[in-house]
């Protein structure tokens, strides 16, 4: 009996020794998460510059276009979130390094082929060269919504001449030209 009794005590000794002992703090600490405010500070849509040399009516020209946010304009809505609007600045510089156009460009410049809606909630999204042909060039524009997830947008040509002279109008082709070149290519 005391050969079973020592064993018995001892795990008895020891078990009330490691109970005894200083509990470990736990460091978990279970809160629930704070909803997240929204943000109502006015974003930018982002600023871009292209720069590219044409060869056009025999000469070499450089296009600069210049986009960005401009915060004198009136702020535009997506519904949810507000935007700054856009200026576009476009240069038509000579071979010698002299302007032969420079023009800045905002959504007042294509207003008469916007709906009302568009035309005040609607942002300049863009303006990139497009082509050289003949006497002129053409640049792409787009006004449309400020959200980049929307494809809310209306699509604009701006054609430069060789004389200065601009001229715009809805853009009602699709640039389906490389899909039927291709599709001729296959046959």
């Amino acid at each position: 009996m005391k050969k079973t009794l020592i064993p018995f005590m001892m795990i008895l000794v020891s078990v009330a020794l490691l109970s005894c002992g200083k509990k470990k703090a736990d460091n978990n600490i279970i809160m629930r998460k704070l909803a997240e405010e929204k943000t109502t500070e006015t974003k930018k849509m982002g600023d871009y510059k292209q720069s590219r040399q044409i060869d056009w009516v025999g000469s070499v020209y450089t296009v600069d276009v210049d986009f960005y946010a401009d915060t004198s304009l009136p702020i535009v809505s997506d519904g949810v979130q507000k935007f700054f609007d856009n200026r576009v600045k476009v240069r038509i510089i000579r071979k010698d390094g002299t302007d032969f156009f420079n023009k800045t460009f905002s959504k007042s410049n294509f207003l008469s082929y916007l709906s009302p809606s568009l035309g005040n909630n609607g942002a300049l999204l863009g303006v990139v060269f497009d082509r050289s042909e003949g006497d002129y060039l053409y640049f792409a524009a787009s006004i449309g919504s400020p959200d980049k997830s929307s494809d809310e947008y209306v699509p604009l040509i701006v054609r430069v001449s060789r004389f200065g002279d601009v001229h715009i109008s809805k853009d009602t082709m699709l640039d389906t030209g490389s899909d039927v070149e291709s599709m001729d290519e296959d046959a």
